[in-house]
């Protein structure tokens, strides 16, 4: 009979290349932002909370707070690396008033996550209480960034258009949530199975108005590029029309 440590490895592990391929989802979605030259509509929310939140778990596994939790530590690390490129990325594509916005904001993340580093090292002696500690306020990051995708799932429903909520981003938050709520019932662990829970349903929600308006969207989309080219086309004849007058003219003289 498989034991519980060996099937809590293995979900593990399996967390581990989905919570990597969640925070690697979105590499289209920066690919098109250093195409265009823009951020465009994009919001830097989900990336600045996933960038806090990663902060957090990495201190979280660490063995001096939270024994036995390795694995949280090593997709987290990897995940802090990964979202501070996006973050760089977002900074040098973004109008300067937001470039300053984030550039505080994530200065301002760094900041509590060392100064919690700090504050658990010196101030606190045993793991049970360093994991409740960094625990407590883990769960509130965690479900931040599970939730960040909210203002976009706004912007979904008054549009109705899921052009700004990348489809794999929403499918592997689902997937990375039920992973590690399933990894935290062996044994038991509150602090990552309620966040995780809370993702995995938000990850079904955004799945589920993704279905809603996808048609619609790739509706729009398409009434969009044939409205470009209908301008290009008028802007063509235009000048057409010009250059025949310009060159009637010279005739005449």
């Amino acid at each position: 009979m498989v034991s519980e440590e060996v099937v809590r490895t293995s979900l593990g592990v399996v967390g581990n290349i989905i919570s990597i391929t969640l925070f690697l989802s979105v590499v289209p979605t920066f690919y098109r932002i250093w195409k265009k030259g823009s951020v465009e509509q994009y919001s830097p929310i989900p990336y600045l909370a996933s960038f806090f939140n990663c902060g957090l778990w990495v201190l979280y596994g660490m063995p001096f707070v939270q024994p036995h939790s390795l694995l949280v530590a090593t997709t987290n690390g990897a995940g802090v690396v990964i979202e501070f490129g996006y973050l760089v990325i977002f900074l040098m594509y973004s109008d300067p008033r937001k470039r300053v916005r984030v550039a505080l904001i994530m200065l301002l993340e760094i900041l509590v996550v060392g100064g919690l580093v700090l504050l658990v090292l010196t101030l606190v002696h045993t793991t049970k209480k360093r994991s409740s500690i960094v625990g407590s306020i883990s769960i509130a990051a965690n479900v931040l960034m599970y939730a960040s995708p909210l203002s976009v799932m706004r912007l979904v429903i008054t549009t109705r258009s899921v052009e700004y909520m990348p489809f794999l981003l929403s499918l592997f938050c689902f997937c990375n949530g039920l992973c590690w709520f399933l990894y935290a019932l062996l044994p038991f662990d509150p602090f990552v199975a309620v966040p995780n829970g809370i993702g995995a349903v938000l990850g079904i929600l955004q799945l589920i108005l993704y279905a809603t308006f996808y048609k619609s969207t790739k509706r729009m989309l398409v009434e969009r590029k044939e409205k470009a080219e209908m301008g290009l086309a008028e802007m063509g004849l235009a000048e057409m029309g010009s250059s025949n007058m310009h060159n009637g003219n010279e005739a005449n003289i």
